[in-house]
């Protein structure tokens, strides 16, 4: 595993229950255009990688697909496992797969290439396990961010909270630009083959305290760099946090926040 590999997996241990009631309702957001994306339906056979708490792989079981799911982090394998108790779920990290060449019609990944140190290599396993003319389709967050997603770090870079060393990019040599352009020039290297790439805009409504709840509960590298501050820094952090959600709230604190992805597919 790499530096950012490393750091992944003590950022998310432990965190599928507290990321199931915050983030991931706004991570189902793309699931059905995912899964459209990559022709899920009856009888196919499918991959879900990263499951995280379930949510693609119950979207495509109730599809009528065959469903395998798998993820690095142990307590959302469990999860996944009780929420989607027909799909065989699996613990496993990419870029090491335990699945024989070509078992899968199609792959699915929403918002997992975010998540992994060697996002060039891990796309070469998600090809190696889809047969000949399957199709991938994967989620990410683009850079620059949507106004919505940028929300907090916006309040974590007003209470001046930097990025520390233990929370360590990728390597320069594994990087690559979140843009159409970059996703689909990196899915051209992997070897897949009609690759294209579209962006999805949504507006994502959340209480304000639901909102900060995330981060608050320690999901995610935005929840790990509030949870590591002193108390004094979390309270500032907040403060911030409340005084920047006004521009996004109506008038009974609701937030409306808009969000974008990168919806990209491929085919072997």
């Amino acid at each position: 595993m790499t530096r950012f590999d490393r750091s992944e997996r003590r950022i998310w241990a432990g965190t599928a229950h507290a990321y199931a009631a915050t983030f991931a309702r706004l991570c189902a957001h793309p699931v059905p255009a995912l899964l459209d994306t990559a022709a899920v339906g009856p009888r196919t056979r499918t991959l879900d990688a990263g499951t995280g708490p379930g949510t693609v792989a119950a979207a495509a079981h109730a599809r009528g697909a065959a469903v395998t799911a798998v993820d690095a982090e142990p307590s959302m394998a469990a999860l996944a496992r009780r929420s989607v108790p027909a799909a065989a779920v699996h613990i496993a990290a990419l870029p090491r797969l335990p699945y024989a060449d070509a078992a899968f019609d199609a792959v699915v990944a929403n918002f997992v290439l975010n998540h992994v140190g060697r996002p060039a290599a891990a796309l070469a396993e998600l090809r190696r396990v889809l047969r000949p003319g399957g199709a991938l389709a994967l989620t990410l967050w683009p850079s620059p961010p949507a106004s919505g997603q940028a929300l907090l770090g916006r309040a974590l870079h007003a209470a001046g909270v930097v990025r520390p060393p233990e929370l360590p990019s990728l390597a320069p040599e594994d990087d690559f630009p979140r843009t159409p352009a970059g996703i689909t020039a990196l899915l051209d290297t992997a070897g897949f083959r009609r690759s294209g790439c579209e962006r999805l805009d949504w507006e994502h409504r959340a209480g304000r305290e639901e909102w900060w709840s995330g981060p608050a509960s320690g999901v995610a590298s935005v929840g790990r760099l509030v949870r590591t501050r002193t108390p004094e820094v979390r309270a500032a952090i907040k403060h911030h946090f409340d005084a920047l959600s006004v521009e996004f709230a109506d008038e009974d604190g609701v937030l409306t926040l808009p969000h974008s992805a990168l919806l990209a597919t491929a085919h072997r």
